[in-house]
């Protein structure tokens, strides 16, 4: 397999995985060590991946990966994760989902759900959601992400302070050690701060990659959500903090397909 190749699988293993290692990619592609140090040396030149002893991790920094990339990182954990979470969405109430392609696997897992009042500024959750007519779909004011659909900014603040949801379902960028939501965008922290404040419930759903993550603007603790719905166990530390915040963690079951 040629470079050109080898180059976007590594990076699709680093990001599902957060990590790669030199014995771990030269064994799955049947390559020396040294051929696996120079994609690795060539990657990190590019500002792709940083170098570390053994292999190489995802880049940390302040800007999020590109939308369609995130889309298609880890979407089997991401689908489980949702029907977790829709599983325990009631029908007949107030919902609010926010920006993220992990409240858009919700959104797809609602389609049969019933009398409901969704409010979002994601605009792939409102199209989504088309396709349900029990549900009434409201989109927030605010200035449009094209990046991802997203409405941030005063404007989306400001309609969300018009309602009080019987719960919120929110994603987020990454999340650290001792529990806190992290995000890139600093606008988009302050509407996401407005959906906590005017929710009655609040479900966190994130995938085990944010872990593996960092961004510099912080959300919240897990310690102000009632639920937080995953697809890989939680560190002995966090579980412990969640269990003294009274935070629930549901931990989706994940059909992996088998490597070959």
């Amino acid at each position: 397999m040629s470079q050109s190749f080898r180059h976007p699988e590594i990076l699709e293993i680093a990001r599902r995985d957060g990590k790669v290692t030199v014995e771990g990619l030269a064994q799955h592609f049947g390559v020396t060590l040294q051929t696996i140090r120079r994609d690795l040396t060539e990657l990190a030149d590019a500002g792709r991946l940083e170098r570390v002893h053994g292999g190489a991790v995802l880049p940390s920094g302040t800007i999020n990966i590109g939308y369609e990339e995130r889309r298609h990182l880890n979407n089997v954990g991401k689908a489980s994760i949702a029907r977790e979470c829709a599983a325990r969405i009631p029908d007949g109430i107030s919902l609010f989902l926010n920006i993220g392609t992990s409240t858009e696997a919700v959104a797809q897992e609602l389609l049969h759900h019933k009398d409901l009042m969704v409010v979002t500024n994601n605009m792939n959750v409102a199209n989504i959601l088309v396709a349900n007519p029990d549900c009434e779909v409201l989109v927030t004011g605010g200035t449009l992400r094209r990046t991802d659909g997203g409405l941030i900014g005063t404007l989306a603040t400001d309609s969300i302070r018009q309602f009080k949801f019987d719960l919120a379902v929110i994603g987020c960028s990454a999340l650290d050690a001792e529990g806190d939501i992290l995000d890139f965008d600093i606008q988009e922290v302050g509407v996401s701060r407005a959906i906590l404040r005017h929710s009655r419930k609040t479900y966190l759903v994130a995938d085990h990659s944010k872990f593996k993550r960092s961004a510099p603007a912080r959300i919240a603790s897990l310690a102000e959500v009632d639920l937080f719905v995953t697809d890989e166990p939680l560190s002995p530390a966090l579980a412990r903090s969640c269990e003294s915040w009274n935070t629930g963690v549901v931990v989706a079951r994940v059909e992996r397909a088998e490597a070959g």
